[in-house]
């Protein structure tokens, strides 16, 4: 182990450790953090979700007035199924000056470099708090942020920055686009291929959904968008598919989720909106032929888009720590829009690159560690 980093490195090792895929209870990970800042005499309070199965955690180091500054990252990750690792994903495997393990660098990094400088955010004489914000079910639709804002908003000082601790190579991330997760549930009629004229397929009307996706991206693609961001324009995709019990049976069930990312000033109610009239008009046609026909769409995931603040408080402060003077626009989404959205300066920076996460042999570097241990040790200062 690198003598600098021992303390984030053990850290990092026991939040390896806890296997919190979004479908899993995160509850051992948020215990083993609420103990650690017990021992640092922190006041933290965890909020649990509807289950009790999932807990979101906030805390608060230095004076209790307003404008401080919060620290964000979520707990869980996503699955390894189906990944061929080198080494075991909840084992932090330390190879060629990098960290590998599941979450290492989305964003167990970020989380580990936190806690292990909590010891010196205790001891500084900080004039301006920072608070800790931990959630849950962010890689499922940042369903846990929601709790994390109302619990900030209950029982702490309001803050004036946000800092999102997603992987950006610790450079600064100003935007990025908005999301929506869709579920579409087909019904047709079930009947056999030789008599087609008294089923309704309800792949076929899925197929129909699905061109949509495509012709939509198409048409973004040619509105234009903005070149900041790669790819510039919105986009509209299909991820998952089941339907049909046989090949000599038309299909009366068929599922189907999508994602759709757009670019601001888009909107989700934009998408939503165009998406709905094509489902109203696939539907009338299965209805045509069979009236107990029917389209469901469910909104598991909606995002809204990060952008940028003009003069933003945190884009003030991050560029004065760490004098990067660009702007990144990323595709990928995190919780700084829903900061955002209600009412704080936010930014986008963090150790580690985002092309490393989610992929089997994830791994974090130890020159991204140091980079985001000067980063935090600077707020520090900066807020003293």
């Amino acid at each position: 182990m690198i003598d600098e980093l021992s303390d984030v490195l053990g850290v990092l090792e026991r939040l390896v450790g806890f296997p919190t895929v979004s479908d899993r209870p995160n509850t051992d990970l948020v215990r083993f953090v609420a103990e650690y800042l017990d021992r640092l005499g922190v006041r933290y309070r965890t909020i649990p979700d509807s289950s009790g199965a999932k807990l979101g955690l906030i805390a608060q180091i230095g004076p209790e007035v307003e404008g401080g500054v919060i620290l964000s990252g979520h707990t869980d990750v996503v699955p390894v199924t189906g990944q061929r690792w080198a080494s075991d994903p909840w084992q932090l495997t330390h190879r060629d000056a990098r960290y590998y393990g599941r979450g290492t660098c989305d964003m167990k990094g970020f989380v580990a470099l936190v806690l292990a400088a909590m010891p010196q955010m205790v001891t500084a004489r900080l004039v301006r708090p920072i608070q800790i914000a931990l959630s849950f079910d962010e890689e499922v639709g940042c369903i846990g942020t929601q709790p994390i804002l109302d619990a900030l908003r209950a029982h702490l000082p309001r803050a004036e920055v946000v800092i999102v601790g997603e992987p950006s190579m610790m450079g600064l991330v100003t935007a990025h686009k908005g999301g929506l997760g869709l579920t579409t549930r087909i019904t047709g009629k079930a009947a056999h291929p030789s008599r087609p004229d008294i089923g309704v397929s309800a792949i076929e009307a899925a197929a129909q959904l699905i061109q949509w996706h495509q012709t939509e991206t198409a048409r973004a693609k040619d509105r234009g968008g903005d070149r900041h961001f790669t790819p510039a324009y919105s986009t509209a995709q299909v991820g998952t598919i089941q339907g049909g019990i046989a090949l000599n049976t038309i299909p009366a069930e068929c599922v189907f989720q999508s994602d759709i990312r757009f670019v601001p000033p888009e909107t989700a109610s934009d998408w939503i909106t165009r998406y709905d009239c094509k489902v109203r008009e696939t539907e009338a046609g299965m209805r045509a032929r069979h009236p107990d026909a029917s389209i469901v769409v469910d909104v598991p995931e909606n995002i809204p888009a990060f952008c940028q603040e003009p003069d933003g408080a945190a884009e003030r402060l991050v560029r004065q720590i760490t004098g990067d003077n660009s702007s990144q626009m990323v595709s990928y989404q995190t919780e700084a829009g829903h900061f955002q959205r209600a009412g704080y300066s936010a930014v986008v920076c963090g150790p580690g690159s985002i092309e490393q996460a989610h992929g089997p042999d994830e791994f974090i570097s130890a020159a991204q560690l140091r980079h985001g241990q000067a980063f935090i040790t600077d707020l520090i200062q900066t807020l003293c």
